[in-house]
């Protein structure tokens, strides 16, 4: 994929390499169309009004395919796959019940329990019912079933759920958001045989600082 600077490119990022971003950038890569980066610091470019215009959360990713906004990293990643069917990152309608269901589950429970335990967020036993993950070690033991159930999300095809579900497993595994598992190791050492994963981590790395770069 080339990454252009043509101000007449229909599709455009806009990100920062220490951020969500990355997940797009992969799953970018992994279409194969070529897009226009755009590059946000934090507190002056994404809070500038130009850009609180297409984002109001004043956050990255942002995509803007043919004048359509697209915001929420799970967002992008389906809806690029979505809008570019060639690349083959999302199942026939009729088989799409696994992917829909740990796409989401990542975007709402996964991301809301581990958030929770980074932030030292505690749930007592009568407020396990009112929030969607329950407890952090039944949400983690969901996660360990839905990698375990094949090779990838959805069976034996690789789709943009892998791209968004498997992101959050590496940086968990990684920062130590989530525990080291087996399953995880396994399922992020199939990911990891992917090329576009590797060159879109070369282009986010190389965007960072070398103290930053891991």
């Amino acid at each position: 994929m080339a990454i252009t600077q043509s101000k007449d490119c229909d599709l455009v990022f806009y990100t920062n390499p220490m951020s969500r971003g990355r997940i797009v950038r992969w799953m970018l890569e992994e279409v194969g169309a070529e897009y226009r980066q755009v590059l946000l610091a934090y507190d002056t470019d994404m809070k500038a009004q130009d850009y609180l215009a297409l984002n109001p959360m004043g956050k990255v990713p942002a995509l803007v395919h043919r004048g359509r906004v697209v915001t929420e990293s799970a967002a992008i990643c389906a809806y690029l796959a979505d809008a570019f069917p060639d690349a083959g990152l999302a199942p026939p309608l009729a088989d799409r019940a696994a992917y829909y269901r740990w796409l989401f589950f990542a975007a709402g429970p996964l991301e809301a329990a581990v958030m929770d335990r980074v932030l030292q967020v505690s749930v007592d036993k009568d407020q396990e019912k009112m929030v969607g993950y329950g407890t952090y070690d039944l949400t983690v033991n969901t996660l360990v079933h839905a990698v375990s159930q094949g090779d990838y999300l959805a069976g034996d095809r690789f789709t943009a759920a892998d791209v968004y579900v498997g992101s959050h497993v590496m940086w968990g595994m990684e920062y130590g958001s989530l525990p080291v598992r087996p399953e995880f190791e396994a399922y992020v050492a199939r990911l990891a045989k992917r090329p576009a994963m590797a060159a879109a981590k070369a282009i986010d790395d190389g965007l960072m600082p070398d103290s930053q770069v891991s």
